[in-house]
């Protein structure tokens, strides 16, 4: 299965849910691949460290085969599962490179993602792809959803996010009639407990999970695995709902 975290635009949090819910499926003896598809701001890189001998962006360009992306990193903890990382070239070069990119290239690397996706679930067993895309609606991030069998949009409970994010469920979704989920982010407690109402129509996508909003998450500067140090941590517990609800849909 492969799953896509997109959102209208960045900081929504959905670098953290994306590698936490790859733990979260790991831990539970799923083998995992985790893809950083956010080309032009990667960030994967600085959580996990590339021991392949290639970038994905090196795969999209028809450099080198799936198997040259990626690195093992199943933390020691777990002894079942197993999770493999591809990430994304985070030099400035390439960066730039990549936002020079054209239409024909993305559309070339559309097919790339979906011999990708044919690779690792049927040829090397994978359970779960896991992808980070880029936010917005760049062709980058349009193709990782149309490779996606379940597409999880993640916004915040910012007002100008709510907006952004109910215009593109109305736009692009619609139109790809994908399986989507709507997932929150950084949700206050005022609003998890229903004194502050949370205005966001999903279009009758289903409202995947409230995550609430952790201090200790934003203190975190970036450690997006803190959390499991803690069974009964929220992040854990929601991400627990997620998987349960995608096994089930």
């Amino acid at each position: 299965m492969f799953i896509t975290f997109h959102s209208y635009k960045g900081g929504t949090g959905k670098t953290l849910l994306s590698v936490n819910l790859a733990m979260t499926l790991t831990a539970k003896g799923k083998k995992v691949c985790l893809l950083d598809l956010d080309l032009r701001a990667p960030s994967l890189s600085s959580t996990f460290n590339n021991k392949a001998p290639y970038w994905v962006n090196d795969y999209l360009s028809r450099l080198c085969d799936v198997e040259n992306i990626l690195t093992e990193s199943t933390p020691d903890y777990i002894n079942d599962g197993s999770l493999f990382v591809g990430l994304a070239n985070p030099s400035t070069e390439a960066i730039r490179e990549m936002s020079a990119k054209d239409r024909k290239w993305e559309m070339e690397a559309l097919g790339r993602l979906l011999s990708l996706k044919d690779t690792l679930l049927n040829e090397l067993g994978f359970d779960y792809i896991i992808c980070d895309s880029s936010p917005g609606l760049q062709y980058s991030s349009i193709n990782t959803i149309v490779v996606a069998d379940i597409a999880l949009v993640v916004t915040s409970v910012d007002r100008s996010d709510v907006a952004g994010t109910q215009r593109m469920l109305h736009d692009l979704y619609d139109l790809y009639e994908k399986k989507t989920g709507v997932i929150v982010n950084k949700v206050p407690q005022t609003v998890l407990s229903g004194k502050i109402p949370l205005k966001l129509d999903t279009h009758k996508l289903p409202l995947i999970e409230m995550v609430p909003c952790s201090c200790d998450i934003l203190n975190s500067a970036g450690e997006y695995l803190f959390a499991f140090n803690n069974t009964q941590h929220p992040l854990n517990q929601s991400m627990d709902k997620i998987v349960n609800k995608i096994q089930n849909w």
